[in-house]
């Protein structure tokens, strides 16, 4: 067989002439490639990084990277290989920098992101445990250090590199004044996320409402927070939120909350009675307090019934306020039938007069 026809230039690039066995040797090297960055991206691989205790999304981000990295290398090779020298130590058209380069910042910067991780559970998990700090103030200053951390070794990492930060005077003016359609909102909810850790109106565990959304907050991060609602839906919401809108938090300070149970009864029952039941009621739920002990208020007389006001005090179940009242509610009925006491519903008396209408009047009625 002749070898010579495949080594016959096909075409050339750059001055440098590709063969066929050359397209051959690209096709099968950017192909093995293709296979081990996606091999990467398996979960197999994802399982093995989950061993040495790393976060989910950090996972997701080393191991994108990993396969990019993967898929370039092979992607050089290939290129070498099909006769087109592209040397590592080349500087890329464009930039300064060679693709080793490259690579090793690439690497650093993935560094410094495992390190601000790793930093902020050590302060969280180890280090502040044993200071006697409220658990919601030592997550603030995890967060804050680790935000430190992240910060400072990027400039570090960048300024080695040969980027230097005078080439970022432009976006360091836009963080300044808070300009800029793509920045502005990036860096209200970054401000406001270190503002929320400083001054900590809301804490991890907190039973928040904000922006018609209502549940227990998870997690306090650098531009949102997440908050898991009685559904069990995690909701993502933008920490720009809870600094220019109105934030109810139902445990900061005193945990304890009052609930209001408003109640109707038929008119002519006796109001002793109906307020020794609904106290009864109030004792008989659970995770009502002792103290202050349930009180009944007379609201008013409605249209059809005589309205009440059960008040009662909880601690714990303010994060399932619906369950708390339905609880509440199936106990007044059951104390209300006990003691004869009838729960009214809308009614109306009709009053029909008899008589005739004189002639007149029914003469000017079908006129």
């Amino acid at each position: 067989m002749n070898y010579a026809l495949f080594e016959r230039p096909l075409f050339y690039v750059g001055g440098h002439y590709v063969s066929f066995l050359g397209l051959i040797a690209f096709a099968g090297l950017f192909t093995l490639g293709l296979l081990i960055a996606g091999a990467l991206q398996s979960e197999i691989v994802r399982r093995f990084f989950a061993r040495f205790k790393l976060d989910t999304n950090f996972i997701a981000v080393v191991t994108t990277i990993l396969s990019i990295s993967v898929l370039v290398f092979f992607t050089v090779h290939a290129v070498n290989a099909a006769g087109i020298p592209l040397l590592w130590t080349t500087p890329v058209p464009g930039i300064t920098l060679s693709l080793v380069q490259i690579f090793l910042l690439i690497a650093l910067l993935i560094g410094v992101f495992w390190f601000s991780s790793r930093t902020k559970r050590f302060l969280f998990n180890r280090f502040l445990v044993r200071s006697g700090l409220d658990r919601s103030l030592q997550y603030a200053i995890a967060q804050i250090v680790s935000n430190l951390v992240l910060v400072f070794g990027i400039f570090i990492v960048l300024d080695n590199a040969g980027i230097h930060l005078g080439a970022l005077a432009v976006f360091a003016g836009a963080v300044g004044v808070g300009v800029g359609f793509g920045l502005q909102n990036i860096v209200s909810n970054f401000i406001s996320g270190l503002v929320i850790l400083a001054e900590r109106p809301i804490a991890i565990g907190d039973r928040i409402e904000v922006a018609g959304v209502a549940g227990q907050v998870q997690h306090i991060r650098a531009r949102s927070t997440v908050i898991v609602t009685n559904d069990n839906i995690t909701m993502i919401v933008p920490n720009s939120k809870f600094i220019d809108s109105m934030v109810t938090n139902w445990t900061f300070g005193d945990p304890r909350v009052r609930f209001r149970i408003p109640v109707g009864v038929a008119y002519g029952s006796d109001v002793k009675k109906v307020c020794e039941a609904l106290i009864a009621a109030g004792r008989s739920t659970a995770h009502v307090l002792e103290d202050p002990a349930p009180s009944v208020f007379l609201k008013q007389f409605g249209d059809s019934s005589i309205d009440f006001e059960l008040v009662v005090w909880s601690s714990e179940m303010s994060h399932r306020p619906s369950r708390f009242k339905s609880d509440l509610n199936f106990a007044i009925e059951e104390k209300l039938r006990e003691a004869g006491i009838e729960i009214p519903f809308p009614q109306r008396d009709l009053h029909i007069r008899s008589g005739a209408l004189p002639a007149e009047e029914k003469a000017k009625e079908t006129s």
